[in-house]
């Protein structure tokens, strides 16, 4: 008998296989939730007496909500099995039993994090686990700081917020020397002090916080605060600019916008022939903006890319930034948006299914200054659920609230001073928080899954580029993720487009597996495009190329018998679909038809 995975115990298994477990745990909790209940207070009268619980309108309204569940119940049946290993479309899959069991048990509880007034325990719940997170990616624990946000999209804002709160700062002090001191303002130069010439420039000149708060874009005029840069500096101030590659996420759009910032001001990094991050890119967008004398909000690198998994080189983004701090003076803010790759920091920092390079880039997450990650997609908890993790508490600064109807001074500072989102569930965090007490953030827990899925990825992959001769896969495979093009030899760009948009479309009218689609446009990855183009040597004849999209997330791919049973059918299933979406090799052509 084979020896069974270490994370079997931790997810129910595509047949339900732990259902007895887990019946068990879920039932365990009520039965804690119900009881607590009775016994907190147990000498207060009861608020529904059996007499009005016989009543007829109360039985008939009990009945209503019985056939109303039912009917959600139905209705839900209809979803997406993203919990089976047939289910291989998006960044969704399997949730692990400790998550969801932990996210069921504080759901019951219902607290609210925004303070430790509305939240005793989960407060407390919230700080230990994303101790554990910031453990993982390599900060030290005990000076991370950081929160649980509803995803990447509010995390990643949350990360431009402090930015932006550190650019002001400084340019707030740059201006109040200058008006009142008369230093010389160079815009670029003032936005990027590093803090301890920051530090040693407020004590020198005495400047309090009012003389700053009275020249804070943020907190005053910013209109106003602009003409007096413009006058003082002598120059136009146009405002920051954020350095984000082409491959980004749309969240990052959605900043540019949120913040006042425009979107002329979010600007592109291109990538290498690869499609990551262009180091020698970002070195000519930062020198431009130098020129430009427009401050560099945050240098943004990606690991984990949503439509192909990548790893950007985040060990050279991290020392190119090193180099402009030590020789230049120039301290620009990192952010890692690592809301999908993050979780592969916990494993082996000599994973051999990792490239050196892609293992490098991982362990370069710790020398961020911030770092999204979301444990709703390769943390397997359920949704709602990101995070936004912060070295230390001098980079967590953002603008000053009060509401004193939240506010005990002897608890501390209240979280939701510090998050955009107010109210917040504490779900995620209990979550997270229990998957780390069980499972483990480690080699020997949650990097054993996330190694199985690398090497599912690249079983499946291997296996299908085997059989079917169209199909056509994209490289690099950095991580857990491939892309496939379906073409035959020769083929033009534009051929194998229709084709594999054809293919994709006769894969989702099927319900045996599911598979994504992406499309990468000309502009950011035109030279990915055309080595990929090189592997069946077609022609370039169109600025995109369509690919289906494989996210190969559930772990149960790695069991011999999962392998056995739907490698095949997968292979059959792709095979018939690729014979039927054929061009018909028999028509005449068109040339032909209309001659």
């Amino acid at each position: 008998m084979s020896e069974p995975a270490c994370f079997s115990p931790y997810f129910l298994g595509p047949k339900s296989e732990n259902e007895a477990w887990v019946r068990t745990g879920l039932q365990s909790v009520l039965d804690d939730w119900f009881d607590w209940r009775k016994a907190l207070f147990a000498d207060d009268p009861v608020a529904i007496s059996g007499e009005v619980q016989s009543a007829p309108g109360f039985l008939e309204q009990r009945d209503l909500m019985a056939q109303r569940l039912a009917e959600l119940v139905e209705q839900l049946r209809g979803e997406a099995p993203i919990y089976s290993p047939r289910y291989i479309g998006h960044m969704a899959s399997e949730l692990a039993l400790p998550a969801l069991l932990g996210h069921f048990a504080a759901l019951l509880h219902n607290p609210n994090i925004l303070s430790k007034e509305a939240s005793k325990v989960g407060t407390v719940i919230e700080t230990e686990a994303i101790g554990m997170l910031a453990g993982m990616i390599g900060f030290d624990p005990a000076l991370a700081r950081g929160h649980f946000t509803s995803g990447g999209t509010v995390a990643n804002l949350e990360a431009v917020w402090r930015a932006r709160f550190r650019v002001d700062h400084r340019l707030a002090l740059a201006l109040t020397l200058a008006e009142e001191h008369g230093l010389p303002l160079d815009v670029f130069a003032a936005a990027h002090l590093p803090s301890p010439r920051f530090r040693g420039l407020l004590t020198r000149y005495g400047v309090d916080d009012a003389a700053m708060r009275e020249r804070s874009a943020v907190l005053g005029n910013p209109f106003e605060i602009a003409e007096r840069i413009s006058r003082q500096s002598g120059s136009p101030w146009r405002g920051p600019v954020m350095l984000v590659p082409g491959h980004k996420h749309y969240s990052w759009v959605k900043a540019a916008n949120v913040f006042g910032l425009g979107e002329e001001a979010f600007w592109t990094v291109p990538l290498d022939a690869e499609g990551r991050l262009s180091v020698a890119g970002l070195s000519d967008r930062i020198a431009e903006a130098r020129a430009l004398g427009r401050p560099v909000l945050m240098a943004v690198s990606v690991a984990g890319t949503t439509e192909l998994g990548e790893l950007d080189p985040v060990d050279a983004v991290a020392d190119r930034l090193d180099t402009l701090r030590r020789e230049d003076g120039i301290d620009i803010w990192h952010h890692v948006d690592a809301a999908y790759g993050g979780f592969f920091c916990a494993l082996d920092p000599d994973e051999p299914l990792l490239a050196p390079a892609r293992r490098r880039a991982l362990r370069a997450i710790r020398r961020a200054d911030t770092v999204t990650i979301d444990p709703h997609k390769l943390g397997y908890a359920p949704y709602a659920c990101g995070a936004l993790l912060v070295r230390d508490a001098g980079y967590d600064a953002v603008s000053s609230f009060t509401a004193p109807y939240v506010e005990r001074t002897e608890l501390g500072e209240a979280a939701w001073t510090r998050t955009l989102e107010g109210s917040r569930s504490a779900t995620g965090a209990a979550a997270t928080w229990l998957t780390g007490k069980t499972l483990g953030f480690g080699p020997r827990g949650f990097g054993a899954v996330l190694r199985s899925t690398l090497d599912s990825c690249r079983a499946i992959r291997a296996t299908l580029t085997e059989a079917i001769p169209q199909i056509r896969p994209l490289d690099p495979t950095d991580t857990n993720i491939f892309c496939f093009s379906v073409a035959e030899d020769g083929q033009p760009l534009s051929a194998a487009n229709t084709r594999t948009a054809a293919a994709h479309a006769a894969i989702a009218a099927s319900p045996s597996f599911s598979m994504s689609r992406t499309v990468l446009g000309a502009g950011a990855s035109s030279g990915l495009i055309d080595a990929h183009l090189s592997s069946w040597r077609g022609r370039r004849d169109a600025d995109h190329l369509v690919l289906v999209r494989c996210v190969v997330m559930n772990p149960f791919w790695s069991e011999p018998a999962t392998r056995a049973r739907l490698l095949p059918e997968l292979v059959a299933e792709l095979r018939g679909i690729i014979a039927r979406t054929a061009p018909d090799q028999t028509a005449p052509a068109r040339t032909e038809a209309l001659a």
